[in-house]
């Protein structure tokens, strides 16, 4: 006689692979918007550049956000930078007093012209802007103008440089006597995947 004997064993097994790193990153950027109207009131040119958000401007938005060690700008100010066209150059070291690439136009009366930003929406990207209240140049003199920047200060070099931009293809352009400049500056911080 056989007697016959079995035995039955279940095995499971299961694992979890994931990423044990978590990052996310930041993504900062800007355009300018400038419009050109003569002494009428007719529209002459139109320029829009991105910029180029300089290191004191992100050590100032990673200061003031996070830890606390850089007091909070509450007024902001927009200029003009003069050509000289493809010789234009901004670097990531520019700052208010110190900015080898580029020289700050002044064919306007008074003094840089503030700009008032509404507050930042809450989406991805967060966005916030002039728009609503234009920086105006009332130009008083005949100049070359290649771009724009945004800085703390309404005059002189001792405030904070956040950024800034050359005007695109064709580059520079002439404003006379009696023309208009009105600058907008539309700023967005997005999540980057």
């Amino acid at each position: 006689m056989t007697i016959e004997k079995t035995k039955a064993t279940d095995v499971v097994s299961s694992g979890l692979t994931c990423n044990t790193k978590a990052g996310e990153a930041a993504q900062a950027a800007g355009v300018y918007h400038v419009e050109c109207r003569d002494k009428d009131g007719n529209l002459k040119w139109t320029a829009e550049s991105k910029n180029l958000v300089v290191n004191v401007g992100l050590q100032y938005m990673a200061g003031t956000a996070l830890d606390g060690s850089t007091a909070r700008l509450t007024s902001w100010f927009i200029g003009l930078i003069t050509g000289p066209g493809s010789g234009t150059t901004f670097a990531n070291a520019d700052t208010l007093s110190s900015h080898a690439g580029w020289t700050e136009a002044t064919p306007y009366a008074g003094t840089r012209p503030a700009a008032t930003f509404v507050t930042a929406t809450t989406a991805n990207p967060s966005v916030v802007t002039n728009s609503a209240s234009v920086a105006v140049f009332s130009i008083n003199a005949t100049a070359t103008v290649g771009g724009a920047f945004l800085c703390s200060v309404n005059t002189g070099t001792s405030g904070t440089l956040f950024s800034a931009a050359d005007f695109g293809s064709p580059g520079d352009r002439a404003v006379v006597s009696g023309d208009t400049l009105s600058v907008t500056y539309t700023f967005s911080l997005a999540a980057a995947p």
